[in-house]
C-alpha cells in the first residue's frame, strides 16, 4: 500500500518546511509572575540534509534577545525578524552554517502574549496563589516559544522550568512532577514527536490524586474532591478506547482541572488533558468531553492534521471515537442523545454560516485567515456525520478495522485531506464496486452542508423529553412532569426545544419546580440564559452575570453575549458585562469576543 507524505508546505508557518526541520528541542525557561513573562532559551536539533544556511521560524510577541549556533554557550550568528503579521506574528531568520546541527535562540515572552494566562488569586478556586496556563492551538504556540508552528512539523523535547517554590509546574509531558519541589525546579521529558500546538505548561497551586496505575488529576486543592469524583471512570474510559482501536501509546493519563477562565471545554495536550470546571457537574453527566479529549490520544495526537485546512481529521474521528467510547461505558440510548444534540449543533452552525458557504465543506481554504475561523461544528459534527454515514455503508466491524489499521499504520505522522482520500479508496472504498457513489465522497469533502446520503439521527430518551415538553406546553404543571431521572443532556435538550416566546410566568414556573437558575450545571445554564434574556425573566440576571463574569469557555459565551446583545438596550448591558467580564477571559475568547461588542 502506498505511504503518504503530506506536502511540505503551511500557509500558516513561516517555516520553509522542505529546507530545513526540527527534530528535538531542549528548552529551559522562568517563569515570572511579576512581570507576566517566560525568560530563557530554546535550543533545536536541526535536520538539514541539503546544508541549507538559512532557518525560519515562528514568533509572535517575543523579544528575540541573541541567536547562537550550538548550545546555550554557542557563538552568535546574524538573525532578523519580518515585518508583524496580525495573525501570523513575524517571521525569524536565522543564518545558519551547513554543518550546524543546533540553534539556541534566548528570548523572553511579552505580558500580552496570547497563548498566556496569567491568573491573579483572586481568579482561581483557592483564591490565594496565582495561575498560569498555556492555549497553543491553532497558532500560538509561536507567542511564546519560537518554533516551526506547523501540525505538519512534530518534534520530542526535554524542559527545565523554574518556578515560585510554592508552584508546581506541569506539561504535556510523560513524567509530570505529583508533588512540589522545594527549590521550584521542574524536568519534563516527552521523547514521542508533538506538532507545536501540543506544548503545554501550567503552574499554579496543585495537587495531585491517583484513579489508577496510569490515569489521575490535577487541580487545585479547592477542586480536587469534586474532579476526583467526577472523573471516577477515566480508567475505563481509557481501557474502552483501547479496545475500541488499539494501545494507548503515550504512556500516562492524566487530567489537568484548570479555572474557570479556560476557554475550551478541553485541550488534547499529551499524556496530561487541560479541562474545564464547567463540566464538574457532580453527576458525571458531562463527561463526554474528558472522553472526546482522551480519543484525540490517537485521533490528532497519534495522527495529525498536516494543515489547519485539514482539522477535520483531527475532529471528525475524535467526535466519532468519543461517542463510541461512552456507548461501550453507558449504552447506545446515551450516545444516541450526544449524537442527536450534536446534530442540533450542526444545524445551528450550517444555519449561521449559510448554505451554500465554503465553510461548510470538510476540506477548508484558511489561507489568509486566522486558523481559528475553521473550529466550527463542521470540522467536529460534519466530520462525524461523514464516519457515521460510512459506518452505515460498509458496517461498523469493516469501518472499526479500518479506523484501527488507519490509526496503526500512521501513528506519529500528518495526514493531510488529499491523502486521507487516497487511503480511503485504497483500504476501504475500492473493495466495493459503487461505494464511493454511494458515500457521496466529493459532496462530504468539498460540498456545502451534509450529502443526502447521510442517515437519520434519533434518540428514544430524547423522544419521551419531547413528549413531556410538549405536555407542559398544552397545560401540564411543571411539578407532575417525569423528570427524576433525567441527564444534563435530557434537560438541555428540554430547554432547547423550548421556543423563545415564553411568558414570563412559564419561566417562573419552570424555575419554582426545578431551581434552573442556580443549577451547578453550566451545559443547562447555558440552555437556560437565553429563555429567561427571551422572556425578560429578571430573577435569572444575577446569576446570568455571575456566570459570564466568571466563566471563560468560549462555547458559553458567545451565544450568551449574542442573547444579550438581542435584548432591548443589550449593547449597552453585554458591553458593561464584558468590561467587568474581560480581564479574566483568554485571548482566544477575547479575540472573538472584541469582534462582537465592538
Amino acid at each position: 500500500m502506498t505511504s503518504f507524505v503530506p506536502a511540505l508546505s503551511d500557509s500558516h508557518s513561516y517555516a520553509r518546511l522542505g529546507e530545513v526541520g526540527v527534530r528535538h528541542l531542549q528548552l529551559q525557561l522562568r517563569v515570572d509572575f511579576a512581570s507576566r513573562t517566560l525568560a530563557g532559551h530554546a535550543t533545536w536539533q536541526l535536520h538539514n540534509p541539503a546544508g541549507a544556511t538559512e532557518l525560519y521560524l515562528d514568533t509572535r510577541d517575543l523579544l528575540v534577545e541573541a541567536v547562537l549556533l550550538g548550545g546555550p554557550e554557542g557563538k552568535p550568528t546574524p538573525f532578523s525578524l519580518a515585518p508583524t503579521d496580525p495573525v501570523l506574528g513575524q517571521a525569524l531568520r536565522i543564518t545558519l552554517e551547513p554543518t550546524t546541527e543546533h540553534v539556541t535562540i534566548r528570548y523572553r515572552t511579552t505580558p500580552g502574549a496570547a497563548a498566556l494566562q496569567w491568573l491573579t488569586p483572586e481568579q482561581t478556586a483557592g483564591r490565594e496563589q496565582p495561575f498560569l496556563f498555556t492555549q497553543s492551538q491553532a497558532i500560538l504556540a509561536r507567542t511564546w516559544l519560537p518554533c516551526q508552528d506547523s501540525p505538519g512539523v512534530r518534534f520530542t523535547y526535554e524542559a527545565h522550568i523554574e518556578t515560585p517554590a510554592h508552584l508546581l509546574a506541569l506539561m504535556s509531558a510523560t513524567d509530570n512532577p505529583q508533588q512540589l519541589d522545594a527549590a521550584g525546579r521542574y524536568q519534563f521529558r516527552q521523547p514521542y514527536p508533538i506538532p507545536a500546538y501540543l506544548m503545554a505548561l501550567a503552574v499554579g497551586d496543585l495537587a495531585f490524586a491517583p484513579l489508577s496505575e496510569r490515569t489521575g488529576i490535577y487541580a487545585e486543592p479547592a477542586t480536587l474532591p469534586l474532579a476526583t469524583h467526577e472523573f471516577v471512570d477515566l480508567e475505563k474510559m481509557v481501557a474502552a478506547a483501547e479496545d475500541l482501536y488499539g494501545p494507548y501509546r503515550w504512556g500516562r493519563y492524566d487530567l489537568l482541572t484548570l479555572p474557570p477562565s479556560f476557554p475550551f471545554g478541553g485541550m488534547e495536550n499529551p499524556c496530561l488533558t487541560f479541562v474545564t470546571p464547567t463540566i464538574l457537574a457532580g453527576d458525571r453527566s458531562l463527561t463526554s468531553l474528558v472522553a472526546h479529549e482522551l480519543a484525540h490520544s490517537w485521533s490528532g495526537n497519534l495522527v495529525t492534521n498536516a494543515t489547519w485546512d485539514d482539522f477535520w481529521l483531527n475532529e471528525g474521528f475524535t467526535v466519532y471515537f468519543e461517542r463510541r467510547i461512552m456507548e461501550q461505558l453507558y449504552g447506545r440510548t446515551y450516545a444516541d442523545m450526544l449524537q442527536v444534540l450534536g446534530f442540533t449543533d450542526l444545524q445551528h452552525t450550517l444555519v449561521e454560516l449559510g448554505p451554500t458557504s465554503a465553510d461548510t465543506h470538510l476540506r477548508l481554504h484558511l489561507t489568509g485567515r486566522d486558523p481559528d475561523e475553521g473550529m466550527t461544528e463542521i470540522a467536529y459534527e460534519k466530520g462525524d456525520y461523514f464516519l457515521l454515514t460510512l459506518e452505515h455503508l460498509v458496517g461498523r466491524p469493516r469501518l472499526d478495522s479500518f479506523i484501527k489499521e488507519y490509526f496503526t499504520r500512521h501513528s506519529f505522522q500528518s495526514m493531510d485531506t488529499a491523502s486521507f482520500i487516497t487511503y480511503l479508496r485504497q483500504a476501504l472504498l475500492d473493495q466495493e464496486p459503487g461505494l464511493e457513489e454511494k458515500l457521496q465522497l466529493d459532496a462530504w469533502i468539498n460540498g456545502p452542508g451534509v450529502p443526502g446520503v447521510a442517515p437519520p439521527v434519533a434518540s428514544a430518551r430524547f423522544d419521551a423529553v419531547d413528549a413531556a415538553r410538549q405536555q407542559w406546553m398544552e397545560g401540564k404543571a411543571a411539578p407532575t412532569l417525569s423528570t427524576a431521572d433525567w441527564s444534563s443532556h435530557e434537560w438541555v435538550h428540554f430547554l432547547q426545544g423550548l421556543p423563545h416566546s415564553l411568558t414570563h410566568a412559564q419561566l417562573a414556573e419552570l424555575d419554582n419546580t426545578f431551581d434552573l437558575t442556580h443549577s451547578g450545571n453550566a451545559e443547562i445554564l447555558a440552555a437556560w440564559f437565553p429563555l429567561a434574556l427571551a422572556a425578560g425573566y429578571s430573577p435569572a440576571d444575577a446569576a446570568l452575570h455571575q456566570f459570564l463574569v466568571r466563566v471563560g469557555r468560549r462555547k458559553f459565551l458567545v451565544p450568551l453575549y449574542r442573547a444579550v446583545l438581542a435584548t432591548p438596550g443589550g449593547q449597552e448591558r453585554a458591553r458593561q458585562i464584558y468590561a467587568e467580564a474581560r480581564p479574566n477571559y483568554h485571548a482566544v475568547a477575547t479575540n472573538t469576543l472584541d469582534a462582537l461588542l465592538r
